[in-house]
């Protein structure tokens, strides 16, 4: 099974990632599926407008799925600007793609209402995306559900292209884990980092926990029993805790006597406990960008020996 996914380096990567793609990602990677994982650094420029923030910010992901648990021996990480074919297929699809199929992607209209500049390269973006997955002919793309609508364009894409030139492309499969339900920011709504409300992997342990503390709840008094469904702090501790432990918390919530407070207390000892190895090893990796670099260079050289023969193909059919 061949397994592709990619994250944009346009801001510190937070618990919302790890818990939507990461943690999936890893968990095929234990089973020996094949990965590959590129940083859409391209994708990034439609926010990121600083040449050298988006080089950090490069590295910073990089680093961050290293110390969470990505071997390179076994899985391909690499640069999306490093596999310039990528650019050269958007522009074959972009040449089948109907406005109409942009115009009614919700994460385009949605950007739109949080006050987002509406240039080409944002309403674009599932084009791109699509290119990305359909170059390494992925089967299976683990994608967080507010991604599950971009992936349906990349079976359009890839669909309409198969039809017009003969059949060339894997139509990929969409690998939500049921397990994962929305992951809610510290105001309640989705974690996203568009948005400023994320919990970030690594950043400081006084930052993570004044953030963690501030996370919004409503005002039902400590003695008062509380359901515990649907309470941010209870949704976010079920992604670090064990069954028993989450089934204690949803105890004592229905019990009365279990504050907000008690619960953020508790979510940020389970947070220490998965991450701080994880932080460990970063700091470690941290030191020696040499090597960090020749990871990416060698998941470069393997993602483009993977795409050269797609492109191939896709060349000979458009008639270059």
């Amino acid at each position: 099974m061949k397994i592709l996914t990619g994250i944009q380096p346009s801001g510190k990567l937070h618990w919302g990632n790890y818990f939507g793609a990461m943690k999936s990602m890893f968990d095929l990677q234990a089973k020996g599926e094949q990965l590959f994982m590129f940083i859409a650094n391209f994708h990034a420029m439609t926010t990121v407008r600083d040449g050298e923030t988006l080089r950090a910010a490069t590295r910073d992901v990089a680093l961050d799925y290293l110390a969470c648990g990505l071997d390179p021996a076994r899985s391909i990480m690499y640069r999306q600007s490093d596999v310039p074919e990528v650019q050269e297929l958007a522009w074959y699809l972009s040449c089948l793609t109907p406005m109409g199929l942009l115009e009614r992607c919700h994460s385009y209209k949605d950007k739109m209402a949080h006050g987002f500049d509406a240039t080409h390269g944002l309403f674009a973006y599932p084009v791109l995306m699509a290119a990305d997955i359909l170059i390494m002919n992925a089967q299976l793309v683990p994608v967080g559900k507010d991604q599950k609508q971009h992936l349906e364009v990349t079976r359009d894409l890839a669909q309409k292209f198969n039809n017009a030139y003969g059949e060339i492309f894997t139509l990929p499969d969409a690998y939500i884990p049921e397990t994962v339900a929305t992951i809610p920011g510290t105001d309640g709504q989705t974690m996203s980092k568009s948005y400023h409300h994320t919990i970030e992997l690594f950043e400081d342990a006084k930052a993570n926990k004044k953030k963690v503390m501030a996370i919004v709840t409503d005002s039902t008094p400590m003695e008062a029993p509380k359901e515990p469904e649907g309470n941010s702090i209870y949704e976010l501790y079920k992604l670090f805790a064990t069954p028993e432990e989450v089934a204690a918390m949803a105890a004592a919530f229905r019990a009365g006597g279990y504050g907000y407070g008690h619960a953020k207390k508790a979510l940020l000892e389970a947070y220490h406990r998965l991450f701080d190895p994880f932080r460990a090893r970063r700091e470690e990796l941290a030191k020696d960008p040499a090597t960090l670099e020749d990871i990416l260079q060698d998941g470069a050289r393997r993602a483009r020996a993977a795409a050269a023969p797609v492109m191939d193909k896709v060349r000979r059919a458009v008639g270059l």
